[in-house]
C-alpha cells in the first residue's frame, strides 16, 4: 500500500472514531489569528514587534467575540502576549464571560530577525540577505538577525498546544496567536494536506487534541462568516508564508 493511500485511510478512520466517540481525551481547541493591525495595512513585516489594532482590527475583533459568545462554554482563553493578539483576546474573553486572558510568550508569532519592522519593499532594499533566507522557506533555515526558523517555530507551537490540551481534556478553549504560527498547526494537525490559502485576521479555526496519543483533528479551518459586512485585508498579509 502506497504511503499516501495510507494517510488517507488513517485520515478516514480519525475522522469517523471522532464522530462516534465523546471526545472526553481531546482537548478542543478554537483558535482565532489576531485583528487587522496598522502593520498589516501598510504592508509591514512584525514578527515579535509590538503592533496595535487599527479601527477595522477592533471591529473584527467584536465581530469574533460576538460569534463565539454564541457557542457552548468555554473553560478558558490563551493568547499571545503581543499586544495585538492580546487586546483581541481581552475583545473574546470580555464576550464570553471568561475573567481572565492567560498571556504565553510561546503563543507568539516567527521572530524574523532583521526583517523586523520593514516594509516588505525596504526589506528587500536593506536587508537582502535576510529577505531570502525568509522567502527561502528552508525549514532549517534562520533569519539574520536572530530570527527563528521554520523548524524552530513549527516545535514552539507543538509544544505550547501539547501543553494547553494536557491541561484541557475534555474541554473547549480559545487560543488567539499569529498568522505564521498557526500555519504550523495546520502543519502539525493536517500533514498530508497542503494549506490553501490565508490566514485571514479573526479567522476562526478548530483543532481537538489528544496529549495523551499524540493525536491532532482538524474539525474546522479558516472561518471568516463572522466578518460579513466588515471585510478583511485581500492580501492577507501576515496570515501568508510571504508576510509575517
Amino acid at each position: 500500500m502506497s504511503s499516501s493511500i495510507a494517510a488517507m485511510e488513517e485520515e478516514m478512520e480519525m475522522e469517523m472514531e471522532m464522530e462516534m466517540e465523546i471526545p472526553e481525551r481531546y482537548a478542543e481547541i478554537v483558535v482565532v489569528r489576531h485583528g487587522e493591525t496598522t502593520w498589516n495595512a501598510s504592508r509591514i513585516l512584525q514578527g515579535q514587534l509590538d503592533s496595535v489594532l487599527n479601527e477595522i482590527g477592533r471591529q473584527q475583533a467584536a465581530a469574533v467575540a460576538n460569534h463565539l459568545s454564541k457557542e457552548p462554554k468555554f473553560n478558558a482563553i490563551y493568547s499571545s502576549d503581543l499586544k495585538r493578539a492580546a487586546d483581541t483576546a481581552q475583545i473574546i474573553a470580555n464576550q464570553c464571560g471568561l475573567k481572565e486572558v492567560i498571556l504565553d510568550e510561546a503563543l507568539r508569532e516567527r521572530h524574523l530577525g532583521d526583517l523586523q519592522g520593514l516594509t516588505i519593499v525596504d526589506a528587500q532594499k536593506m536587508k537582502p540577505s535576510a529577505y531570502k533566507a525568509f522567502l527561502a522557506h528552508k525549514r532549517d533555515q534562520e533569519i539574520p538577525g536572530a530570527g527563528e526558523s521554520l523548524d524552530q517555530l513549527h516545535e514552539r507551537c507543538v509544544s505550547s498546544f501539547r501543553k494547553i490540551a494536557s491541561q484541557h481534556k475534555g474541554e473547549r478553549v480559545i487560543v488567539v496567536s499569529h498568522g505564521g504560527f498557526i500555519r504550523e498547526l495546520y502543519r502539525k494537525a493536517a500533514p498530508n494536506r497542503k494549506l490553501e490559502g490565508k490566514i485571514q485576521n479573526t479567522s476562526v479555526s478548530v483543532v481537538l487534541i489528544s496529549a495523551s496519543n499524540n493525536r491532532w483533528f482538524i474539525k474546522k479551518w479558516g472561518d471568516t462568516s463572522h466578518l460579513q459586512g466588515i471585510g478583511m485585508l485581500d492580501s492577507g498579509f501576515g496570515g501568508d508564508k510571504t508576510s509575517g
